[in-house]
């Protein structure tokens, strides 16, 4: 869904950073072998989460939700030297292309895979972090959310993405969509939520910044 006309959302991206030539590598090979590949960052996205994190400049970032590792790039261009990307996601199956990607970015040894169930996983990670992106099963994003400010310095910053779910948030809510309904209370969760300052960016299907206060 475009929130934009689609000119100007093209117009928008032609006079935005240029996408890194490994990155458009890896959307044409999730076009190609991977299923539902619209999940993908994509540019502009791409280009804004680079931005935040080189703005940040974080020692560590957890991502929840790899998919074929797009995004991860994208953060781990803003790491502090010595700085560690921990990105986990629960299908196997992406491993190898998200590896072979990581290692031709030139962050490979910045990049951990961590598969299997984030909520699992999280407990268990002794690292505290300046940026979250939560970007996985949108019934589950409550649940990420506690996980991960109990893991993020204050003054650090949690990303949620596709908040606005293709308009879905604002149309009549189907009683048999959960993953629309729990949107629904997280989005307004975080309006209200005293332990974080929060701001929605209408970009792409809806970006959420948190900072931990």
């Amino acid at each position: 869904m475009h929130f934009l006309p689609e000119t100007l959302e093209n117009y928008i991206t032609l006079h935005s950073e240029n996408e890194p030539v490994i990155l458009r590598e890896l959307t044409r090979e999730t076009h190609l072998k991977v299923v539902h590949p619209r999940m993908i960052t994509g540019h502009y996205q791409g280009r804004v989460l680079s931005m935040l994190s080189k703005l940040i400049r974080p020692g560590k970032i957890l991502e929840i939700g790899t998919y074929t590792g797009y995004s991860a790039i994208c953060l781990a261009e803003g790491l502090q030297d010595g700085g560690l990307l921990y990105t986990i996601d629960i299908n196997e199956e992406l491993c190898e292309i998200q590896r072979k990607f990581f290692d031709k970015s030139g962050y490979g040894d910045k990049i951990v895979q961590l598969t299997g169930d984030a909520l699992k996983i999280i407990p268990d990670l002794d690292d505290t972090f300046e940026l979250v992106f939560i970007d996985a099963e949108k019934r589950m994003y409550d649940a990420y959310f506690e996980m991960a400010i109990e893991k993020t310095r204050k003054g650090g910053i949690i990303l949620s993405d596709n908040v606005l779910w293709s308009g879905k948030v604002v149309e009549p809510l189907d009683k048999n969509d959960m993953a629309t309904r729990a949107l629904l209370e997280y989005n307004k969760k975080l309006k209200n939520d005293p332990r974080v300052e929060t701001v929605i960016l209408s970009i792409r299907d809806g970006l959420t910044l948190c900072r931990v206060l």
